[in-house]
């Protein structure tokens, strides 16, 4: 009785470290489940290690966004442009931060954030990239305003003007 205890505790223990790893890496991850057409600010945490990670969606499949000011377009890998199964539309060089690379420009159908989406959104397939997360690129992050206090970043849509804090 004392084992099964013990493996009992250790396996519940384990089960709440990993939902608070996975916390500290995406505490943003909730995003995903908001409902769309929502005008209200998305406001996103950063995680550990400074960056802002959020769980959205590219063609209704959730898909985990590194967002990134810098990058022109939302970049995927070509194991996540395979997954959504987005066709290329022509090839492109792209600088990025290890150097010119050579990939393919895509249409992304719908990519949504927070309850806010945005349909016909520019993409690029970059074969550099690895694993399953996106660059959420400015072809999506136009369409807000970006404010960036402390270890927040709050997106506005574009046309909603901000009233005095």
């Amino acid at each position: 009785m004392m084992l099964l205890f013990w493996v009992a505790f250790i396996a519940v223990g384990s089960w709440w470290f990993h939902g608070y790893l996975e916390t500290q890496r995406n505490p943003n991850a909730h995003l995903v489940n908001a409902v769309s057409g929502a005008e209200e600010p998305i406001v996103l945490e950063r995680n550990r290690s400074g960056h802002f990670i959020a769980t959205g969606r590219i063609n209704d499949e959730p898909v985990e966004f590194l967002l990134d000011t810098g990058a022109t377009y939302v970049a995927v890998s070509t194991a996540l442009a395979e997954r959504l199964e987005l066709e290329p539309a022509g090839s492109a060089w792209f600088n990025t931060a290890n150097g010119r690379v050579r990939g393919e420009l895509t249409w992304l159908e719908e990519v949504s954030l927070g309850g806010f989406s945005a349909t016909g959104v520019r993409g690029s397939i970059s074969p550099g990239l690895e694993g399953d997360v996106a660059l959420l690129g400015m072809s999506f992050l136009n369409r807000f305003n970006i404010e960036i206090r402390d270890a927040r970043m709050i997106l506005r849509p574009a046309q909603q003007t901000r009233g005095d804090e």
